[in-house]
């Protein structure tokens, strides 16, 4: 044999010894990864941080179902005695089986990387079966001695509940679990057949009866919003407190279920007494324990037989790995073991007991545990926990985000040119992709845009008195605001069109107005164009990158043609420098007396010069009343979008940082506001007056 083959013989044999020492590092190092990073996506909207997590959850399962896979072949090095080889080395790597179920168990802080993984329960359970057999296979096979079988055992036990810990928490967490774990205790209402046996047996004792409807919902509903408009400040444990009761009932909105008049009135009573800043923060926590419920193991760890089973599978960890380094440390074939499969075994049992102390911390320092102890009314310990919470959670740090995602059509038309890349990615069907990523910012979501929306919202709410007024609200789009504003009859046409065309209408609009506008630097408007424009963008954002956040229209298709009109137009005028000021400026030059869909028909969608028409309508305006109206506009726009979409698209953006929209369709939601209630359900009080003849 030449030089070359002895070389790769040797390097093939320190491979194949090396192959299940590198799977089991990497399996563990995949676990830590998962454990310390998988938390932090509610919090980021960073699409590598996503990518890696993606991987990881990927690899995590492939890499230990791989390894349990070699485990159960018996491999011999060449040159090696069959019977000292299984006799040591594939005796101690056999009790690496029980460890690779505790991986397959995953970590408490993911275990669906997407919602649709919960609906895939059932396959985990198949693979729970399997993979359990499988392992107990490969540690019989090894023919253990009595000091590899002790640790074993209670590795097993510890492989096998966190393994199944996860299937039940995917099993929670699916769709059908969910919506039959919420749906109310069925309510049969008032006893219809004795009200009306007891109406006739008057009637025919010869008795003049009346029958008095008193509604239940209309003293309570006044009461409640008379109390609650005055704000005050509470602390942050009433903050907590308010989060985890109203979650209980709100967290039924993201399997469309719907709520009670009841529901409604609480909730409007706490929320419009609180801040607007008190107010979001229970917005927030509310959606990180719906996060926590989807895509975690909070739903099974936070229960009676979830903390069992958390105190079980640290118990038996802790006295396997006590046993392994008692009974090899006495000298039991301490000498047939190889000394870094030694090493590794105690590296497995080491980070196993890091990382089950480490999420047993998490667990305690959570929202759920301080719940379940102010609920149990343990004040010790949950004062205890609420000062953990406070140094590790502090109050100041949001628990999402905190970002909104910005498109600009005018600045995405000067910089988008054609070149082999974009005309490859058009080819593959993946430009779209490529321009939402490259042409999209993030910035932070303004403080002042939050109290914006808050009040407006409130101010709706103390507004409304009826079933109706609520229907009407929640399916304006820019009307109610100018009406309120008296501009309906000179801007209406631009709020009754598709949403989608509405959106964009506004967007340019705005645009033109914020480059042709020489009062923006006034700091008495200067935030309203900021807030406005941060909307705008955010919304076009929307039509572009989340379309099915939006009602059904062809948004995508309109603002197709609406780059295509803007570039060929900035190409005719010979904008060389890609400035979205002086094309804005250019834009507004064009004559638009006449309707642009009268001139060149309705085939092509775009909205370019109906925008620049709306634009000067806007134009003649005075600065400081066009900006209020344009403001107002979006956020009744925004809120339309936040009612209209749908519950589960909002819950998939928990995973990616959230979403303004999310949180705002939340919001309107505890403030009474949507389709989620029966406004005009509840038991009538019915009474019977008798008067004789």
């Amino acid at each position: 044999m030449d030089v070359n083959g002895r070389y790769m013989e040797s390097l093939l044999a320190v491979w194949n010894e090396w192959e299940i020492r590198m799977l089991m590092l990497t399996s563990l190092a995949l676990q830590v990864f998962l454990l310390f990073f998988a938390g932090i996506r509610k919090r980021n909207v960073s699409a590598v941080l996503s990518l890696l997590l993606w991987l990881a959850y990927l690899l995590a399962d492939s890499i230990s179902i791989y390894a349990l896979g070699y485990l159960s072949q018996t491999r011999v090095p060449k040159g090696v005695d069959p019977r000292s080889f299984k006799r040591s080395t594939h005796r101690i790597q056999a009790l690496w089986a029980p460890f690779l179920l505790l991986h397959l168990g995953g970590q408490d802080t993911i275990t669906a990387f997407s919602i649709e993984d919960n609906e895939l329960w059932k396959r985990h359970l198949l693979s729970l079966l399997t993979q359990v057999g499988l392992a107990v296979y490969v540690f019989t096979k090894s023919h253990p001695g009595a000091d590899i079988l002790a640790p074993a055992v209670f590795m097993f036990v510890s492989g096998i509940v966190k393994y199944g810990e996860r299937t039940w928490a995917l099993k929670c967490a699916s769709v059908d679990n969910l919506r039959s774990g919420m749906v109310t205790t069925p309510d049969p209402g008032p006893n219809y057949a004795k009200f009306m046996e007891e109406y006739r047996f008057t009637r025919e004792a010869g008795l003049q009866a009346e029958i008095v409807i008193e509604q239940e919902r209309r003293a309570e509903a006044a009461a409640a919003v008379a109390v609650g408009v005055a704000e005050e400040s509470v602390p942050y444990t009433e903050v907590i407190a308010d989060a985890s009761r109203f979650f209980v009932i709100f967290k039924r909105l993201f399997v469309n279920l719907i709520l009670s008049f009841q529901e409604r009135t609480r909730s409007q009573a706490t929320f419009l007494r609180l801040t607007p800043e008190q107010a979001y923060k229970v917005i927030e926590i509310e959606l990180s324990l719906m996060y926590d419920t989807l895509h975690s193991k909070a739903a099974v760890i936070h229960t009676w037989y979830g903390r069992l089973f958390r105190c079980l599978t640290l118990l038996s960890t802790s006295t396997a790995c006590l046993l392994f380094n008692v009974l090899h440390h006495k000298g039991m074939h301490q000498s047939s073991y190889n000394h870094v499969d030694v090493c590794i075994t105690n590296i497995l049992f080491g980070g196993a007991l890091c990382l089950e102390v480490y999420a047993i911390g998490m667990m305690l320092i959570s929202y759920w545990t301080y719940a379940a102890l102010r609920s149990c009314n343990f004040c010790f310990l949950s004062n205890l926990i609420f000062r953990s919470i406070q140094y590790f959670r502090p109050e100041s740090r949001s628990k999402w985000s905190n970002l909104m995602a910005q498109h600009n059509l005018i600045s995405f038309c000067l910089l988008d040119k054609p070149t082999m890349l974009t005309k490859l990615l058009s080819v593959l069907g993946l430009k779209g992709h490529w321009d939402s990523w490259l042409h999209t910012r993030h910035i932070d979501v303004s403080h002042e845009l939050k109290i914006l929306v808050f009040r407006e919202l409130k101010d709706k709410t103390v507004s409304i008195v009826d079933a109706e007024s609520y229907r009407k609200f929640s399916n304006h789009r820019g009307q109610w605001a100018l009406q309120c504003k008296g501009y309906y009859k000179e801007l209406g046409w631009s709020v009754e069109v598709e949403f989608d065309e509405s959106i964009l209408l506004w967007h340019i609009a705005t645009d033109l107005c914020f480059h042709s506008d020489d009062d923006n630097g006034d700091a008495k408007i200067a935030p309203y164009v900021g807030i406005s424009r941060a909307m705008s963008n955010y919304m076009l954002f929307l039509l572009v990158a989340r379309p099915f956040m939006l009602t059904a229209g062809i948004g995508q298709i309109r603002f197709g043609d609406t780059c295509a009109e803007a570039k060929n137009f900035f190409g005719r005028a010979g904008t060389a420098h890609p400035d979205a000021g002086p094309a804005a400026r250019m834009v507004l030059g064009v004559s638009a007396e006449i309707a642009p869909r009268d001139v060149k028909g309705d085939r092509s969608k775009s909205v370019l010069f109906d925008a620049c028409r709306l634009a000067k309508s806007l134009l003649e305006l005075p600065p400081r009343k066009r900006w209020r109206v344009i403001r107002v506009v979006w956020v009744e726009m925004l809120c339309y979008a936040a009612n209209k979409c749908r519950s589960n698209f909002h819950a998939k953006q928990l995973s990616g940082g959230g979403e303004l929209l999310t949180v705002v369709w939340f919001l309107m939601a505890h403030l009474g506001i949507g389709e989620q209630y029966r406004i005009e359900a509840g038991h009538a009080r019915a009474k019977l007056i008798v008067e004789k003849n």
